[in-house]
């Protein structure tokens, strides 16, 4: 296993102009979500993902999807094969074992299931693989060289699982397989053959607004960011070299064309707006951050309200004016009336 890793790690860090790249850790996962409705009815959805980025997806008849050109990384189609394959079965026969065993567990419909698996790249190159089996959303079991062991103190659930769990050694050893041969050398190739688009350096696009009044003599200013690649970003608003306090950050959220989105609230009082600005930092800007400075931005509105007002004013006063200028003109004497 480790021979074959070496090789992919090699390339991935002697990447010439990118080796700076991947400095973080980077995690690939499959996440199998079911939703247990009563005795007879479970839904599950099945999603891979590098990070934030979601690589595979499966159709309605289990079919693995590859979501990016470079999803297979250098996975041969048996290994490929193998994994459908085991996820196909687990799919299938994890909710009869669930079912069997829930009046045991005295897990009460209608709940949910979660077990995610994958591997993670450290920056200094080792792989940790990981295997989690959580219910409603907090983790029970974890899979260790082969094994299941409990997660938390829990004498109903957790144990009892783990001993039924322990039962099945071919179907752990066959986990643990994928998770620590298969799933580091996917994880290396996919970060190899995909590493032009997720190393991809996309600069953000500022600009800011005001939100909905908060309260008397009250603002809500809020900066957006829009547009950026890589998403590891930092916006704040400042006063000075100061951050300020009570600024809050939606989440990131995505575009359509794979960059981000961002929005970062402060409320102030109405009369202490002076000297605030909003401040981008992003890999892609090379230290040069992105300063908007709150004074500017109202000032910019006001002369586009002074440029749309100043015409409306000339055209209501030429107006005016000619309207004047012809009730008080007397018609030419060749249209008056002769006597």
């Amino acid at each position: 296993m480790l021979l074959l890793q070496i090789p992919l790690l090699a390339v991935l860090l002697a990447s010439g102009d990118n080796e700076d790249a991947f400095q973080e850790e980077i995690t690939f996962k499959i996440i199998h979500s079911s939703s247990f409705y009563n005795h007879s009815w479970v839904k599950t959805w099945k999603s891979a993902w590098l990070d934030d980025v979601q690589t595979h997806g499966w159709d309605n008849t289990d079919n693995i999807i590859f979501l990016r050109p470079w999803s297979n990384g250098n996975l041969s189609k048996e290994e490929i094969n193998v994994m459908v394959k085991f996820h196909h079965r687990l799919s299938t026969e994890m909710p009869h074992k669930i079912h069997r065993h829930a009046s045991q567990w005295q897990l009460k419909y209608p709940f949910g299931i979660q077990i995610i698996g994958g591997c993670e790249l450290h920056p200094g190159g080792s792989i940790v693989a990981f295997n989690q089996f959580a219910y409603q959303g907090s983790e029970l079991l974890h899979l260790q060289n082969s094994s299941w062991w409990p997660s938390v103190k829990d004498e109903i659930i957790a144990q009892p699982m783990c001993r039924v769990f322990n039962q099945y050694h071919v179907a752990n050893k066959i986990v643990q397989r994928i998770l620590s041969y298969s799933c580091p050398r996917l994880l290396l190739s996919i970060l190899e053959a995909g590493k032009a688009d997720l190393q991809r350096q996309v600069k953000p696009e500022a600009w800011l607004s005001t939100g909905p009044n908060p309260g008397p003599d009250r603002q809500m200013l809020v900066c957006h960011v829009s547009g950026f690649h890589p998403k590891p970003i930092w916006v704040k608003w400042m006063r000075g070299q100061q951050v300020q306090q009570g600024t809050q950050q939606s989440g990131i959220l995505p575009n359509a064309d794979g960059t981000w989105y961002l929005q970062v609230f402060l409320e102030v009082e109405a009369t202490e707006t002076s000297g605030l600005y909003c401040r981008v930092r992003h890999s892609s800007l090379g230290g040069q951050d992105i300063l908007l400075y709150l004074e500017h931005h109202q000032g910019s509105v006001g002369w586009i309200i002074l440029a749309v007002m100043v015409p409306l004013v000339l055209l209501t006063a030429l107006a005016f004016w000619l309207r004047k200028r012809w009730s008080h003109c007397e018609p030419p004497a060749s249209l008056l009336p002769l006597e």
